[in-house]
């Protein structure tokens, strides 16, 4: 007599049950995500945009709340520099390129070489962007892109100079991971004043600019290339003179300030 055919119990189906509508809700809600980050992508990246110019035209002293961001950023001229030379390059297109997707690609960069990495970039693009404002056609700023290490995170910000190449105009800190109230003074509107006027190079063409421990005096020989450090937050100080040691250096943007000094790049 043949055996009888058992029937899967209850609880292995419920089971299986359960592991298919798992299954399909997980399939759908990965198809919502993933059609939601297409869907999102431009927006972000236009987002990304617009706080990138703000904090451009913020460093520049051209940010007005009245004033379309988009519209105000028509006066900024992005250029490309070639950091070796500190010639500009005409046959790449500002708005397109991108230094750090190009500090990825080994053929469109360069490793820092460690004796003279004191900012911790480790790789660095050939070429780098910086930001002109105009006035009756003459340049009366010039915006650099800058970052480095501080206590626990790479700052990143820009440094706005005058036209000399030389005389700083403002300094701005957009994105950094230091200790809330203690290295995040490197963006407090106070701090910032106190850079403004100063010297990033002293007459012989050296980069001395530099957060120093404690008040700058006024009988202090180095007065116009120091600025004040903060109490407890001395590595994040650090930080920021090795930083403005990097990239106004040889290195950095010291071909093309140089240029800028002699009368040309402009």
């Amino acid at each position: 007599m043949p055996e009888p055919v058992q029937k899967p119990s209850g609880n292995k189906e419920t089971v299986v049950r359960t592991l298919l509508v798992a299954l399909v809700v997980s399939l759908v809600c990965s198809s919502l995500v993933a059609s939601a980050a297409v869907v999102l992508k431009p927006r972000q990246v236009a987002n990304a945009i617009l706080d990138m110019r703000r904090n451009i035209l913020e460093v520049a002293g051209l940010l007005d709340p009245d004033v379309d961001v988009d519209a105000a950023f028509a006066r900024i001229e992005p250029r490309v520099v070639d950091l070796e030379t500190g010639a500009y390059v005409d046959d790449l297109d500002p708005e397109t390129f991108d230094p750090a997707d190009a500090a990825k690609d080994p053929e469109r960069s360069v490793e820092v070489p460690a004796d003279i990495d004191v900012a911790r970039v480790g790789r660095r693009a050939k070429r780098a962007l910086v930001y002109l404002v105009r006035e009756n056609g003459e340049v009366s700023k010039i915006i650099l892109p800058v970052s480095g290490y501080g206590l626990w995170s790479t700052m990143y910000g820009f440094l706005a100079l005058e036209a000399d190449g030389n005389t700083v105009a403002d300094i701005t800190f957009y994105a950094h991971g230091e200790t809330p109230g203690l290295g995040d003074f490197i963006t407090k509107p106070a701090w910032r004043v106190l850079w403004r006027g100063k010297r990033a190079f002293d007459p012989s063409g050296e980069p001395r600019l530099q957060v120093i421990k404690g008040r700058v005096s006024e009988d202090d020989p180095l007065a116009d290339y120091h600025v004040d450090g903060v109490s407890g937050a001395t590595l994040t100080g650090n930080g920021v003179t090795k930083m403005m040691q990097y990239w106004l250096g040889e290195h950095g943007y010291g071909p093309y300030l140089q240029s800028i000094q002699r009368g040309g790049s402009t």
